[in-house]
């Protein structure tokens, strides 16, 4: 059922569009019949001047004023772009959780549109399209190079639009202060570009995911474009190459890729000795932990929910630095990041008793229906069971509190995304690594 109703005006000249009015109401009258709500957000998507000419509804569309209804749920949103225009509507939606929109439009704007829609939103949104039928007095007239219905958008039709969205985003200010990075003292500075991010400093809008969300999916509302630009603002701060960035494809298992060879479908681990090769791991409440050995320059990052921890996705990495570039178990430095704490994360009885094998001082009440569980000690006692040295383990919720990399993710709302307290549509904050060039 439709909830919401987009009309896309913004190709038709300002002369045009007061003469839609009748056509516009019969099409909004049939709707709202079909609407799960009484009465349809409507929202009217329009050109703006450079001059930041504009009308109010009334001057725009003084008919459906006359629709009273849609008084209170009707608004024209005037941008220079169809990128501004579209991403405005979209928090529009996302304020009130909508997800189902109609869009009514010219028939040659369908395929642009559906270009536009496929970079600013994801699955989560559902759309149909009802095309605005043109009037014979219109058949002369020149609207803006329309791209004939049927005929599929060029590669270069495409970039343009990407380039539109990209330009829009990168002049949107960032959210929640300033972008921070949060570094550990274990690891040399002199060898190694490191960090954790937390959740300020990039341009998501929605609570759970604001504002430097690193992860896009189908199940959640910020789409690829937006999580672009808030990596390349990370990448600005942090004095990484965006183009030789890459992250673990996660599947919370134990696989891990060795940069420059055949890389797995996924993979939860990944460790490299390429100079300027920045390798990331995501966490929202799983550990994102961070690999360097300063002897033979090599460092990794891995991926360590709780089915990655019991796999020993930690040590696979370790082993994949060892056998991949000779490295010594003892020279390696491990740092784990911002994570879900013992304070907060359960798991039911069944996976509990996993980690009571490692180590019984990792589960808390044990005999409760849903114990507490501590990844990060039952990663660091399979990580010193592996061979690494416990002093070259950086946990500082038990070595040094004061350093706050080591925090909890569910306790922390101002810093931290987290998937145990946010629900499904969570943000996610990575840890990365690179050897400087």
């Amino acid at each position: 059922m439709v909830e919401a109703v987009l009309i896309d005006l913004f190709s038709l000249p300002a002369n045009l569009q007061n003469n839609l009015q009748d056509l516009l109401c019969n099409m909004l009258g049939t709707t709202e019949e079909c609407s799960s709500i009484t009465a349809p957000l409507v929202y009217v998507m329009c050109s703006q001047t450079e001059q930041g000419e504009r009308n109010d509804e009334q001057q725009l569309l003084p008919a459906l004023t006359d629709f009273q209804a849609l008084k209170k749920s009707l608004e024209v949103v005037r941008a220079l772009t169809t990128a501004a225009a579209l991403y405005t509507i979209k928090q529009r939606l996302d304020e009130k959780d909508l997800s189902t929109i109609k869009i009514i439009l010219p028939a040659f704007r369908r395929d642009l549109m559906k270009a536009y829609i496929a970079q600013l939103f994801t699955a989560v949104y559902q759309f149909e399209f009802e095309d605005l039928e043109m009037v014979s007095d219109w058949n002369n007239l020149l609207i803006a190079e329309p791209q004939p219905e049927g005929q599929a958008l060029s590669t270069q039709d495409i970039e343009l639009i990407t380039s539109e969205i990209q330009m829009y985003l990168q002049n949107l200010p960032s959210l929640k202060g300033e972008l921070t990075i949060l570094k550990a003292s274990l690891i040399p500075d002199g060898i190694f570009l490191h960090g954790f991010t937390t959740r300020t400093g990039g341009i998501s809008y929605i609570p759970t995911l604001s504002s430097c969300n690193l992860f896009s999916s189908s199940k959640r509302r910020d789409p690829q474009a937006v999580v672009k630009e808030n990596l390349r603002r990370l990448a600005n701060a942090a004095g990484f190459n965006l183009e030789t960035f890459h992250r673990v494809k996660v599947d919370h298992g134990n696989a891990v890729c060795i940069m420059g060879k055949t890389e797995p479908d996924s993979y939860d681990g990944i460790v490299t000795n390429q100079k300027g090769i920045t390798i990331a791991a995501p966490g929202a409440d799983c550990i994102p932990v961070l690999f360097a050995d300063p002897v033979r320059k090599v460092c990794g990052a891995a991926h360590s929910g709780w089915k990655g921890t019991l796999l020993g996705v930690s040590m696979a990495t370790v082993n994949a630095m060892i056998s991949a570039y000779g490295c010594n178990v003892k020279d390696i430095l491990v740092v784990l990041g911002p994570s879900v704490g013992p304070c907060c994360y359960k798991l039911p009885q069944e996976s509990a008793r996993e980690f009571h094998r490692i180590d019984p001082k990792c589960v808390r009440l044990f005999d409760s229906e849903s114990p507490y569980i501590d990844l990060r000690r039952a990663t660091r006692i399979l990580l010193e069971t592996g061979g690494i040295l416990p002093e070259n383990i950086q946990d500082d919720s038990v070595t040094d509190q004061n350093q706050n990399v080591t925090l909890c993710t569910a306790c922390n709302p101002d810093k931290f995304f987290s998937h145990f307290r946010d629900g499904t549509n969570f943000g996610t904050q990575i840890g990365f690594i690179s050897i400087k060039e």
